[in-house]
């Protein structure tokens, strides 16, 4: 696949109570600076979300912060960013982090981003990207996670070619590895056209 350039994190407008996920945000930050990827995110300076932004840019790295107009308060949004873009909308707000990006990460975080994760390993699922979707899975805050999808597929609601469309890692430089590569699988037979 082509080189990675912009890879969009999702992660938590929370900081959370384990340092290792806060001293994770950092390296992470820093991996992108150093590997000339720029960081895609929601912009906020709060949080994990902040932590990563600040260390990308701390670190010389590019940041672009996608926000919804309504979440765009002084408080919230980080106006330091390298491009700051203001959507109208949540919707508007992941379609324009897809379309900047080149594959996708997500740390630990809450339900919104559980919410992003399921939505763009959705999209790939059903075809409409192609773009490597990484879950870093720092001190085993996703184990819970894997294993209720472990379950789906032993249940027969997820497909094991489904299940391992998500890359999953515990150390960043691993992940990347994965990532750089994926290969997507054909779109689904069953889908024609019409129906996307």
């Amino acid at each position: 696949m082509p080189a990675i350039e912009k890879i969009c994190v999702f992660c938590g407008s929370s900081e959370g109570n384990d340092q290792a996920i806060i001293d994770a945000a950092v390296r992470l930050g820093e991996t992108f600076a150093k590997r000339e990827i720029t960081l895609v995110y929601g912009a906020a300076k709060i949080g994990v979300m902040g932590i990563i932004a600040k260390a990308t840019l701390d670190a010389g790295g590019k940041v672009t912060g996608v926000i919804p107009g309504f979440l765009k308060k002084k408080e919230v949004v980080h106006l330091g960013l390298t491009q700051l873009i203001t959507t109208d909308n949540m919707h508007e707000r992941k379609l324009r982090m897809h379309e900047l990006s080149d594959g996708f990460i997500a740390m630990p975080g809450g339900i919104g981003t559980l919410e992003e994760l399921f939505e763009i390993l959705t999209w790939l699922q059903l075809g409409l990207h192609t773009k490597p979707i990484g879950l870093l899975n720092i001190n085993g805050f996703y184990n819970d996670l894997l294993q209720l999808l472990e379950t789906m597929v032993r249940k027969g609601f997820v497909s094991m070619e489904n299940y391992e469309l998500l890359l999953v890692g515990t150390t960043i430089d691993g992940l990347l590895e994965k990532m750089s590569q994926f290969k997507a699988p054909p779109i689904p037979h069953w889908l024609t056209e019409e129906r996307t």
